[in-house]
């Protein structure tokens, strides 16, 4: 199934100038779709998708999902909806649980909503790993979760739960990928809330020690954009009933500790600049509400969607810090 790609229909990508969306919307528009993009810039960014403006099946809508009025005009005439929005960063969801509550809940349910009155094909959408919460087992399934760690982790589980209701009373075909530690081109690798990947990158590049929180021996699942951009078509694609109205989980099924990602950061960057070889890592306090472990299995995906991961970590890390170093370069 991985060569089948989903073309000639009309797509709402919401937080479409965001990063995972961003590039939903460069694979989406190559494979002949017209593509609408829904965005407030909230975290997402003009850069992001001004090399899109110009091409004559894409559209971008200036609205936000609190607002249904905004979700109703953008779901307009739409086939299939990816819903990425959302304001992610457990850290970010800890010190202000109202405003995600308010973007990752009822901006979800605007969406549904709208995409229910429009009888759209499917609603796609972005869940996350957080949901799996305190549970230990690893390697994470989709038939087991524990309890929430964080305001972010919660309001995930609630999305599940709204798309299965959903489904079930209304008849609207859902799908949701359970997001494991996405990388890749087009994360934002400054500002508070910047993800451990893009802001280790652009740290070593130059010549500053990047931070662990913890003792560096927790683990993640990494896994790069290309993967997720694959899963989405493949959850669009699919037609079986038993493979509808459920999640998968979306990941590499790697485990890697932060100690061993920023020993394989150094070795690829000493490619670009051999001195990053001497820049050593600080340690911080571990922070509320993040997991200790993270990992998971990606074979309900593998059975149902017909998903196999395109890159693996080292290969995805590569494919990243030459975007990355290329793109600081132009910036400098």
């Amino acid at each position: 199934m991985q060569n089948k790609k989903l073309c000639n229909v009309r797509i709402l990508v919401t937080g479409g100038a965001g990063f995972i969306g961003s590039n939903l919307v460069e694979t989406f528009l190559q494979n002949g779709n017209e593509v609408v993009c829904l965005d407030n810039f909230s975290t997402g960014k003009k850069e992001n998708i001004k090399e899109f403006l110009s091409h004559k099946r894409f559209s971008f809508f200036h609205g936000d999902i609190r607002n249904i009025r905004d979700c109703r005009k953008a779901v307009a005439g739409v086939d299939y909806v990816f819903h990425q929005a959302a304001l992610g960063s457990v850290p970010r969801s800890v010190k202000d649980p109202h405003t995600t509550h308010e973007v990752n809940v009822n901006g979800f349910l605007n969406m549904l909503i709208a995409s229910k009155e429009e009888k759209v094909r499917r609603f796609i959408y972005a869940s996350s790993s957080s949901v799996y919460g305190d549970t230990e087992e690893l390697p994470k399934k989709e038939n087991f979760t524990g309890t929430p760690l964080s305001p972010y982790a919660v309001t995930k589980i609630v999305n599940e739960k709204y798309a299965t209701v959903f489904s079930s009373l209304y008849g609207i075909e859902t799908v949701g990928l359970r997001y494991f530690n996405v990388f890749g081109k087009k994360q934002n690798p400054e500002g508070e809330y910047a993800a451990v990947i893009p802001r280790f990158i652009s740290q070593l590049l130059a010549h500053r020690s990047p931070v662990i929180y913890g003792d560096g021996n927790q683990t993640r699942d990494f896994t790069h954009v290309d993967n997720v951009t694959e899963a989405n078509q493949l959850a669009a694609l699919v037609s079986a009933p038993e493979a509808l109205n459920t999640v998968y989980n979306v990941a590499c099924g790697e485990q890697t500790s932060l100690n061993e990602l920023f020993h394989i950061l150094v070795d690829l960057l000493c490619r670009y600049d051999e001195s990053i070889a001497s820049v050593k890592p600080q340690y911080a306090e571990p922070r509320q509400g993040d997991i200790r472990n993270s990992f998971a299995s990606v074979e309900k995906a593998e059975k149902k969607l017909g998903y196999k991961p395109l890159l693996n970590i080292r290969q995805g890390l590569e494919k990243t810090i030459d975007w990355y170093y290329h793109a600081l370069k132009m910036i400098d």
